[in-house]
């Protein structure tokens, strides 16, 4: 065999086998590559997002919980502060219906110490009648007024 047919024949061959190969087996590979590296950067993309959402999530969890405990706080704050209010609402009730139970029992005193005024007062009224009619129905004499008067010290 001739050396140029035979190196011609494998350069044709070669061609031939180059050009199956580009047309038929290269591009399913191509596509088999280009769909597994668009997989892989899918899912680094999916994995980057992923790690956002999740710093998103916890700066969102971060942010509500110190929301709550403000929250918190704040109502804590107010219920001590109407606790205080409500006790000291309670106190001055108190204090209004002490004074007037003093009161009630200062008039109620009063009412009883003008009463037992009016009563001695009547009373030294009837003694002193009383005094005067046995002076008047005794005769006039030093000694039994002296005494009558002395009598009627002692009464009152």
């Amino acid at each position: 065999m001739n050396l140029n047919a035979t190196l011609f024949a494998q350069i044709v061959v070669f061609f031939l086998l180059a050009w199956f190969t580009m047309k038929f087996v290269w591009p399913p590979i191509v596509r088999a590559l280009d769909e597994r590296a668009k997989r892989i950067a899918d899912g680094l993309e999916a994995a980057e997002r992923g790690k956002a959402d999740l710093d998103r999530a916890m700066r969102h969890a971060t942010e509500s919980m110190r929301e709550g405990k403000e929250k918190a706080a704040d109502v804590l704050a107010q219920a001590e502060k109407r606790g205080l209010q409500i006790i000291e609402e309670a106190k001055a009730q108190a204090k209004v219906e002490a004074d007037k139970v003093l009161a009630g029992s200062r008039a109620e005193i009063d009412q009883e110490a003008a009463r037992a005024r009016e009563e001695l007062r009547g009373r030294v009224a009837e003694l002193a009648i009383a005094g005067a009619e046995k002076i008047l129905r005794r005769e006039i004499d030093l000694k039994a007024h002296t005494e009558m008067l002395s009598l009627i010290a002692r009464e009152l």
